[in-house]
C-alpha cells in the first residue's frame, strides 16, 4: 500500500526528528528498532526512509544542524546576541539537556563512524566557525577565524567535560571557568 507524498514525508521528518534526540542522548548505539518504536512505526518501513543506519546518522546530522544554525544566526544578529549564546551554551541547563543540545558535544566522539558522519559534522562545524567568525563580536577581525575555532573549541570542550563529571560542583567549575577564561581572553568581549 502506497501512502500519500506528505504523510511519507512527515513520517519522515518524525523519523529524523527521534532519532537526533536519541542519539544525542544516548550515543549511536540506538537501535533503528528502539527509534522506530518511539515514532509508533514498525521497523519494517525504516528502510522506506533511508538506505541504512548509518545514512540515517549522517542526516540527523544536517536535520540538527539547520536547527542549530538558524538559532546562532539570530543570535548573531547583535553582539548582545552572540553573548548570551555562549553564556547559554556554557550553562548547567544546556549541560543538562543532552538530548536537545549541542550536536557536536554528542556526537564529535562518535565519529569515524561512517564517511557520511563525518563529512556532515564538518560541514556544519565550517558553517559555525564561518558564523562565529563573521558575527561575534571581536575586538579585530583580522584574526577572527582562529579566534572563532579556539572560542568554539573552548565552548564544546567545556560541555562535554562538565558532562563526563559524576560531580555537580566540579562540573558547574568547569562551566564557569571556560566562560570566565573566555571573557577573559583579550581579543574577545563576552561580558555581561
Amino acid at each position: 500500500m502506497r501512502y500519500p507524498a506528505a504523510e511519507t514525508a512527515e513520517k519522515h521528518q518524525k523519523i529524523l526528528a527521534e532519532a537526533s534526540r536519541l542519539f544525542k542522548e544516548r550515543g549511536f548505539g540506538v537501535s533503528v528498532s528502539e527509534i522506530m518504536k518511539t515514532t509508533g512505526l514498525t521497523h519494517g518501513p525504516f528502510y522506506n526512509h533511508f538506505d541504512s543506519k548509518e545514512a540515517l546518522m549522517a542526516e540527523c546530522i544536517t536535520h540538527s544542524a539547520a536547527s542549530a544554525l538558524a538559532d546562532l544566526d539570530v543570535a548573531g544578529e547583535t553582539s548582545e546576541g552572540m553573548r548570551a549564546y555562549v553564556q547559554s551554551y556554557l550553562s548547567h541547563e544546556h549541560r543538562d539537556a543532552r538530548a536537545e543540545g549541542c550536536l557536536i558535544a554528542a556526537f564529535a566522539g562518535q565519529a569515524g563512524n561512517g564517511e557520511g558522519v563525518n563529512a556532515s559534522l564538518t560541514a556544519y562545524l565550517k558553517s559555525v566557525i564561518d558564523r562565529f567568525a563573521r558575527n561575534f563580536p571581536w575586538r579585530s577581525k583580522k584574526n577572527a577565524r582562529g579566534d572563532a575555532i579556539r572560542t568554539l573549541a573552548s565552548m564544546y570542550g567545556g560541555v562535554v567535560m562538565a558532562r563526563a563529571v559524576d560531580d555537580e560542583a566540579l562540573s558547574e567549575e568547569i562551566l564557569r571557568e571556560v566562560l570566565a577564561g573566555l571573557e577573559a581572553a583579550p581579543k574577545i568581549k563576552i561580558q555581561r
